[in-house]
């Protein structure tokens, strides 16, 4: 049995003509914001200014691509990194250097810290007893079911 595999699924559909729906919208929302803007100064000189800011940000939302990404998910990651929570794991601060009797005492403090402590001998033996017998049972067991499958 055949089944088709759509293909081309990045390819947005043409919708108005050469436009997307989305470049439509940005578009049609820039004229309409553009119209408002004439609407309320009343004059064609002083809302000349703002029509062509409000048309040029809306041709680059529905046109400019930056690393074949829309413009709009780059302002949104911008927005996002601005005013997002950060995380600094690791932020370098200025010491005074120490002295040569001060970086000894220093250093058998950091090997304390870093110090182990050792398991006796007979928890060593017995965990090492307990892993034997794990190991054997598990060996047994999967020895039983491949010769029940036989």
């Amino acid at each position: 049995m055949r089944f088709q595999v759509p293909q081309f699924i990045e390819v947005e559909d043409k919708i108005f003509g050469q436009l997307t729906l989305k470049q439509f919208i940005y578009l049609a929302g820039g004229g309409g914001l553009s119209f408002l803007v004439y609407i309320f100064l009343n004059n064609l000189f002083l809302a000349a200014l703002p029509i062509i800011v409000i048309m040029g940000i809306s041709g680059l939302l529905a046109f400019y691509k930056i690393n074949n990404k829309p413009l709009i998910n780059v302002i949104e990651s911008a927005y996002k990194y601005y005013f997002g929570n950060k995380l600094y794991i690791w932020k370098k601060e200025n010491k005074p250097q120490p002295t040569m009797e001060q970086d000894v005492v220093n250093n058998n403090k950091n090997y304390a810290s870093v110090m182990v402590p050792k398991m006796s001998g007979s928890k060593l033996k017995d965990l090492t007893w307990s892993l034997d017998v794990q190991d054997s049972k598990y060996a047994r067991e999967k020895s039983e079911n491949v010769r029940n499958i036989k």
